[in-house]
């Protein structure tokens, strides 16, 4: 609803007649706002603040969880887990978003359906296992549409991730692939010698 009503539409809500709001006018006790045209209108946030409240409520808690390939499905069902059982204790409803993919990739399905949610307006918590679940950069940027839009974020676990190494390294090997294709483009030889080199390398870090 409006914050900012005419006297017809504020009587109405606060239960009173539109004589009996000019008169606490007049005695001091509520002053409106006034347009430029100089009409009332009344902030029924400040008057009424429980209308607002249950508008907020109605904004739905999305969960989400991420891991960057399929060899991870097992933590993929863990993070789901430990999601679902939060939410529980908390006595959220909620929806529960997954995702496989890298975490520099902003195109995956499951992260844009989140994204057009917050920003349409529907919702009202977001719930993450770690902050790198969301992306590997660029989640602040995401926090930050979320404080704009006034939808709570919660990181359930603050401290390290067990599967980060795992996860650095398999975004490495996608930025390496990237790089990979505009470089051989160039038909460079030393540019491809080098970044085979730095491919290895993480693979065998993987071992």
């Amino acid at each position: 609803m409006n914050r900012l009503v005419p006297i017809s539409e504020a009587s109405k809500l606060l239960g009173v007649s539109v004589p009996t709001l000019r008169r606490w006018e007049a005695e001091g006790r509520l002053i409106p706002e006034h347009t430029s045209g100089n009409h009332r209108r009344y902030d029924m946030l400040k008057l009424k603040p429980e209308l607002f409240r249950a508008t907020e409520d109605s904004r739905k808690t999305l969960a989400y969880a991420r891991v960057s390939s399929h060899d991870q499905k097992d933590d993929l069902e863990r993070q789901k887990q430990v999601l679902e059982l939060y939410c529980a204790q908390q006595g959220w409803t909620f929806e529960l978003i997954s995702d496989l993919g890298s975490g520099i990739n902003y195109y995956k399905k499951g992260l844009k359906r989140l994204l057009n949610d917050i920003l349409a307006g529907n919702v009202g918590r977001l719930v993450i296992t770690h902050k790198e679940r969301l992306l590997r950069f660029g989640a602040e940027l995401v926090f930050s549409i979320c404080e704009a839009k006034q939808v709570e974020v919660v990181i359930v676990n603050k401290g390290e991730d067990t599967t980060f190494e795992e996860d650095l390294a398999t975004d490495v090997l996608e930025i390496i692939t990237v790089f990979s294709a505009r470089l051989y483009g160039s038909r460079s030889r030393k540019n491809k010698k080098l970044l085979d080199g730095v491919k290895k390398a993480v693979e065998e870090s993987q071992a």
